[in-house]
């Protein structure tokens, strides 16, 4: 076997994916720079929700699209994860810092903002910066309310509009841990119309990023934020856009793919491309010859289904999946199509026998208790609110025979 000294690999498990290896979703990147990049950069403001199951590729959407807007629309982007925040002032904390880690792609807005801002800046290094946590923490209230976190931003507009800022596109993405209480849904409701209401609305993307769940708990708490976003929904993507996107990351480092191994692959990532990097890091790595052959695919896909169940599964359910009892009802599961989230009781009872059968009801019902499955609005039917759960038991159970394609 040739001996080959690897190099970086050009998957991103958990993590947005860079611009230069993007593909596919024209569609909804066509509609997002039309309705909302191009109306802002005319003056007007936009709120948009990008609604997607966990690991379909929000945040890169939102990476695409705001590095596009910087770059032919003149609008400054700010990208603000909001993962650890649980308060309004967690929020704005997040803002600020996201506003001072902005300017990436022109250094002269970076220079600007980092002046502006140079108190949150603790210490400058060779790389960067270390943040001032201690003043960030307390000036954070003052703009954790829906009109001063809009002066903030028209602040922000005015000290770069000499460098041909036209407004301001601030997306807020991991937003989890923030809809289940009301004042998240007033202060963005807030915030739409305060600026709506104002003599010189601030031309403003807002978008936010979360699955349907969260959108759903903040109309829930207020109801009028159900007006106020246009809704993109992110799909998983076709077989054509999958083989792309693995063609291209292969390439970009001189490696190529054999035709059974490029089925392989695209079978089993399912259009997530949270999978699809995982699955081709494994094979990145399973690979020795700069070729990636239906073996080396192989070997991603059981690599991939343990990375999924030990990252992306609680460990309750894992072992609960992994238990020796459930084996031929995970196997019934794994057989259904893999981008649906239900199915009933019936899909997976015919051809078990009365000794399954029994198992299949306790399955059932232990992992409604896990929160894995809960009832669906069908007699019978069953639904995983987890999708990467769903994922891992079809990676897991379906496991392709050598030579397969």
């Amino acid at each position: 076997m040739p001996d080959m000294t690897k190099g970086r690999s050009p998957f991103y498990p958990g993590q947005p994916v860079p611009v230069e290896l993007f593909v596919g979703r024209a569609e909804q990147i066509r509609r997002i720079m039309e309705r909302g990049v191009g109306q802002v950069a005319a003056g007007k403001p936009v709120a948009m929700f990008v609604q997607g199951e966990y690991g379909i590729g929000k945040s890169s959407i939102a990476g695409v699209v705001q590095r596009l807007a910087e770059n032919g629309h003149s609008l400054h982007s700010i990208y603000a994860p909001l993962g650890g925040a649980r308060t309004l002032e967690d929020v704005a904390a997040a803002v600020l810092e996201a506003t001072l880690r902005s300017g990436a792609f022109d250094a002269s807005k970076s220079e600007r903002v980092r002046n502006w801002l140079a108190k949150y800046i603790g210490q400058q290094e060779l790389f960067g910066f270390t943040l001032n946590a201690a003043a960030l923490k307390q000036d954070a209230p003052q703009i954790a309310n829906s009109s001063r976190m809009l002066g903030f931003l028209g602040e922000v507009r005015k000290r770069l509009e000499d460098r041909g800022v036209k407004g301001v596109f601030l997306a807020l993405d991991e937003i989890n841990g923030l809809t289940r209480g009301a004042d998240f849904a007033h202060f963005i409701k807030g915030l739409v119309d305060t600026n709506a209401m104002s003599p010189e609305p601030l031309p403003l993307l807002l978008m936010l990023c979360g699955v349907e769940e969260r959108r759903r708990e903040m109309i829930e708490k207020h109801r009028p934020v159900e007006r106020i976003f246009d809704v993109v929904e992110i799909e998983s993507m076709r077989n054509e856009e999958t083989e792309e996107f693995f063609r291209r990351a292969f390439d970009s480092e001189g490696m190529s793919v054999e035709p059974k191994a490029m089925g392989l692959l695209v079978h089993y990532s399912a259009g997530f491309p949270k999978i699809m990097h995982l699955l081709g890091d494994n094979a990145y790595w399973a690979d020795r010859d700069g070729v990636v052959s239906a073996e080396d695919a192989i070997e991603a896909v059981a690599m991939a289904a343990e990375d999924v169940g030990t990252k992306y599964v609680d460990q309750q359910v894992y072992g609960a999946l992994r238990s020796a009892d459930y084996r031929t009802i995970l196997a019934k599961i794994a057989r259904l199509d893999p981008s649906e989230l239900s199915f009933t009781k019936g899909d997976i009872e015919a051809g078990l026998t009365q000794t399954q059968k029994l198992k299949l009801n306790n399955f059932l019902q232990k992992m409604k208790r896990l929160k894995v499955l809960r009832s669906g609005e069908l007699r019978g039917e069953y639904v995983f609110t987890n999708r990467m759960v769903r994922l891992y038991i079809w990676l897991k159970s379906q496991r392709p025979p050598a030579g397969a394609s």
